[in-house]
This record gives C-alpha cells, structure tokens and sequence, in this order.
C-alpha cells in the first residue's frame, strides 16, 4: 500500500521551528547556510521562519531581514504566523505562503499565543483578506492535535471544527501537529481516515515530534491511511517553546533515508542533506539527534563526505 503511493512531500521546518527551540539566536547568515543547503538537497517548501514579537521569540527577530534573502527559485517558502500583525509583516516581506497556527487545546493556546481559541478563529478574516488578493496561499496549522501536555487528551471534533474553520475561509493546506509526541500509531491512522472523508479536497500535513520515541511509526501509520506529505527538520532538531521537556521533529534526512529504500520517491537527495545536516551540526557545536547523518546511507559511495 505504501509502495503504491509512489512519492511524498517532506516540508523541510528546521529553519523555524528548530531554530526557535533554541536557547540563543542563530545569526541570519548562519540561518541563511542552512536554509541554502537544505534547498540544493532538493526540498522544495521551506517553513522558513515566524513573524511574531521579538520579545516572545527573540530567535525570529531576524524574520523579515532573512526572508529578503532566502533563494526563491525553485523553492516555496512559508512563514507561520500566529495573528494579523503577522501575517501584514510576512506579506510584507514577500513569503510565498503563510501558515497560520491555533491551538486545538484552550490551554496551549494560551500558552502558545497568548489569546483564547475563539479571539484566534475571530482573527482569521482579517489574516484571509489580506492574502487572499495577494494570492498568496494560506496552510491552517493544528498544534497539540493528538494531545495536550496540560489538558492531555483533546477531543478529535475539536480538531476537525477548528480545520473547518480554516477550511471554510480558503485555506488548501491543514497541519496535524503532534507537538508533543502524545500520538501513537492507531490514533495517527483513525484520525488521517477521518480528516480526509471530511476535507478530502484539503491537503493535509502531518508534523511529528520525538517526545516519546514513536515518531517514525507515527509517520508510517499515516503513510498506510494515506497521508502523502509531512513535516521534517534537518538533523531532527525542533520543540515548541511552550511544552515542558520538549523534543525535536523527525530528521528529514533519517525520513528520507527510510522512505526512498521503500521505494517511496522524495526528491531529496540523500548525500546532499546529510552534509545539510553535519553543517547544522558544526553551526550550533553539539550532536543532534538525526541518525543518519552519524551512519550514512545504505551504499556509503554516495555519501559525499566521511559519515
């Protein structure tokens, strides 16, 4: 079944949500490096920053300046936003596709955004009227949608009304997040099945983090229910600022790995984002957690460097 598929869509998210699970700020030439080597590597849609108050993540301040510089040949890049000064700052700055982010759970999003779930959906009019004439696409991002670290399980219908929401106002795209690891296979699948007989002219994503070490089954159980793209970050760093202990997203390169030796076309080249991801390594000066980029590829030939 998986086979069958053919190919599938990794959204390379390290140049956001992993960099702004750091402690210190990346400099925007550093950012800039690796933004470069993930997209020689082949990635074709970048999450490429956030466009929110310097003050809540001071490692995005540097959003506008850095996406005035990104190569946008060939490759799309997305900026999350949390609210409409946001999303007037990331037009502003010429991203190709905004992703707008709420919180399935009352509690994250609090914590996360600092508003209540309705004051988020009240703002999304205003954020799709200013992309809309701009004809630039708008994803709807679902944090904490397998599970809340403070509420703990969150009701599968919140989910789905809140994608209706995003739905109902234009958006193509909707990101399951599994911010905290709290999913496990079974629910991956059910809830993969459900949203697509209910959006099933939506592009859905889904965005995995390690927390609990099931990520990778995570991503196969969404594989066999028919899910075709997913979130993944170089070196397999990442975690929300505003979950205890967090951990980082699956390694796109580890992803990669896997999924080609299945059959299941990428469009990434291996040898390339391994590099992707030592050069991370070096920047930031401790190990990350990718396996891949420490073992090497199947056939070490194609590793163009000692892995």
């Amino acid at each position: 079944m998986m086979k069958m598929l053919g190919s599938v869509t990794l959204r390379e998210v390290g140049p956001r949500d992993g960099f702004q699970s750091l402690k210190r700020f990346v400099p925007t030439d550093q950012k800039l490096r690796i933004i470069e080597a993930v997209a020689r590597a082949g990635v074709a849609e970048i999450e490429t920053t956030s466009f929110v108050s310097p003050k809540a993540l001071p490692q995005m301040a540097d959003a506008g300046e850095l996406m005035g510089k990104v190569p946008h040949q060939g490759v799309v890049h997305a900026a999350m936003v949390p609210n409409v000064t946001g999303a007037r700052h990331a037009l502003s700055a010429g991203v190709d596709r905004l992703v707008v982010v709420i919180s399935a759970s009352e509690a994250h999003n609090r914590a996360n955004v600092r508003r209540s779930i309705r004051r988020s959906v009240d703002g999304l009019d205003t954020i799709f009227g200013h992309a809309t004439p701009a004809r630039i696409p708008v994803t709807g991002a679902l944090a904490v949608a397998f599970g809340c670290p403070f509420q703990g399980d969150v009701p599968e219908t919140s989910v789905y009304r809140l994608a209706g929401e995003y739905v109902s106002r234009g958006a193509d795209s909707v990101i399951l997040a599994d911010t905290t690891g709290m999913a496990s296979p079974l629910r991956v699948e059910k809830m993969v099945r459900q949203f697509k007989d209910r959006f099933p002219d939506t592009r859905l994503i889904l965005h995995f983090h390690n927390n609990r070490g099931v990520a990778m089954a995570n991503l196969l159980a969404a594989l066999a229910a028919g899910a075709d793209t997913f979130d993944t970050a170089v070196g397999g760093i990442g975690g929300c600022p505003y979950v205890p202990r967090a951990a980082g997203n699956l390694a796109t390169e580890d992803v990669v790995f896997m999924l080609e030796d299945m059959g299941i076309h990428t469009g990434i080249d291996l040898a390339l984002m391994i590099e992707a991801a030592q050069k991370l390594e070096k920047i930031l000066g401790y190990t990350l957690p990718g396996q891949v980029m420490k073992s090497g590829p199947r056939n070490p030939k194609h590793c163009h460097r000692s892995c």
